[in-house]
């Protein structure tokens, strides 16, 4: 059989797949299915099964808060309060030093639909659904107007990374809130944080937007707010002054007043259709570091600086030192469009991507990338998957040569990415170095070598080392 023959075979399998999909209301595998298709060139076998219209009112059927009737603006700030509950976590009882305690969680959580479809924080729920616990814990609520009685709630979906999680509860909803756009919210907007902080029910604080763009998250930013906010306000609805949702607050730093995070409504939203089905959230990777590229102030698409050997870009083709312009048919400008674009999927997708050939706008050129699910810990897959002269370009920002045929750790500095870490500790091109040992936290999530070097910087003094890194950031993608 030819290539060819072979080819259009297998788009007939994928074409029935999709259909068997469809068939038993697998949401989240049609949608990817039916989109990878089109991508692939196969849109007309996709649609053989389902227009893209229906497609679409399929995957988004039944998800709550994304296309519900808008709800009426209240008459004060606080009567908002009646949309909300305060999430109560029962773990039962756990000994320490030979006494039994209750073991609870409290935080807050509000309605997007009146089935009762509640949003709170994964953290609140953590230990519920965590496989060591085999989900032994139970999960209540309290309503804002009845904070005597504990109404049971049923763990939808969740996703860690982004610290989201959708309950269901059968109590009477009173309220169901909107939710609105990150493009409505600046620095400076007034906000309003409601939830439950120390238990303290019903509780409502006002602030502003400090900054829209902190990266705590490995795959995007968050909102800054110096609303005040503290344990117990987790999961709560983060709103503006017409009363609609434009983030969840998710957490606050101890010992620092007024410095506090909200996740991004768009990220809550573009969770809600695979959250709905069920589960744990996965997130896609396409096996590469890099970092936004620059031309004096103006940001022209993503570079990237490394690439996993057997990923999804090394398959394709691209090298370090080209620069991603689209993804699945969308303009990136930088590393913050890709992550939006990527959220926008699940692993097993197949997306389009533009690239300029080493930065080049004379070389542009287009390919399909295979999105795999991303590790815990990219950066220690990065590692036990590459060499160290070409690993440490993404966990340290450096890219070694080999400068001994006697020795397998003595290296030269290559290269050295401005602001990494490599250069915070003073390494730059042509330096000598040898790298001692390797070890590793017992989460794998950070790394710690030692090096003994003679950096141009200490005028070729000999010097020891030691350099961490941790193994997950916004800069894997």
């Amino acid at each position: 059989m030819g290539d060819e023959a072979l080819r259009d075979e297998m788009a007939a399998f994928v074409r029935d797949s999709l259909a068997a999909r469809v068939e038993q209301g697998d949401h989240v595998e049609a949608w990817t299915i039916y989109n990878s298709l089109e991508t692939a060139g196969y849109g007309a076998l996709a649609r053989e099964v389902i227009s893209a219209e229906k497609m679409r009112a399929f995957y988004y059927e039944g998800v709550p808060g994304v296309f519900g009737q808008a709800r009426p603006k209240l008459e004060k700030i606080s009567d908002y309060i009646q949309g909300t509950v305060t999430v109560w976590v029962d773990l039962g009882v756990k000994i320490q030093n030979g006494m039994g305690y209750a073991a609870r969680v409290i935080g807050s959580g509000f309605f997007i639909d009146p089935r009762g479809y509640i949003v709170t924080n994964h953290h609140v729920i953590e230990e519920v659904v965590h496989p060591k616990n085999q989900g032994y814990g139970k999960v209540f609520i309290k309503m804002a107007e009845d904070s005597d009685q504990r109404i049971p709630a049923k763990i939808i979906g969740y996703d860690s990374v982004h610290d989201l999680a959708l309950l269901k509860t059968e109590a009477k909803v009173p309220y169901v809130f909107n939710l609105g756009s990150q493009s409505q919210l600046n620095v400076g907007s007034v906000i309003y944080a409601i939830g439950s902080p120390l238990g303290l029910e019903r509780t409502l604080t006002s602030g502003v937007v400090s900054s829209a763009d902190r990266k705590l998250f490995t795959t995007g930013s968050v909102v800054q707010i110096d609303a005040a906010v503290n344990s117990g306000n987790s999961g709560g609805p983060c709103i503006d002054k017409d009363g609609v949702v434009q983030g969840v607050v998710f957490a606050g730093i101890a010992s620092y007043q007024g410095l506090n995070f909200a996740i991004p409504i768009e990220y809550l939203k573009q969770d809600l259709p695979i959250l709905y089905r069920g589960g744990q959230r996965k997130f896609p990777w396409i096996g590469a570091y890099g970092k936004t590229a620059r031309a004096g102030r103006s940001n022209y698409g993503l570079e990237v600086l490394y690439i996993k050997p057997g990923s999804a870009m090394d398959r394709a083709g691209m090298k370090a030192g080209d620069v991603v312009t689209s993804l699945d048919g969308k303009k990136v400008s930088s590393l913050e469009d890709a992550q939006n674009i990527l959220r926008d999927h699940v692993p097993g997708s197949i997306i389009a991507c533009s690239y300029l050939s080493g930065g080049s706008y004379e070389a542009k050129k287009d390919c399909l990338l295979f999105l795999t699910e991303r590790p815990k810990n990219p950066g220690y897959e990065v590692y036990q998957g590459d060499t160290i002269q070409h690993s440490f370009v993404a966990i340290f920002g450096m890219e070694l040569t080999p400068s001994s045929t006697e020795s397998s750790r003595v290296y030269t500095v290559k290269n050295v990415i401005p602001g990494s870490a490599a250069d915070e500790n003073g390494f730059s091109e042509n330096d000598p170095v040898t790298v001692g040992r390797v070890q590793f936290d017992d989460e794998k999530s950070a790394i710690m070598v030692a090096f003994t070097a003679k950096n141009r910087r200490n005028g070729y003094l000999d010097i020891s080392i030691g350099m961490q890194a941790m193994l997950d950031s916004p800069y894997y993608f």
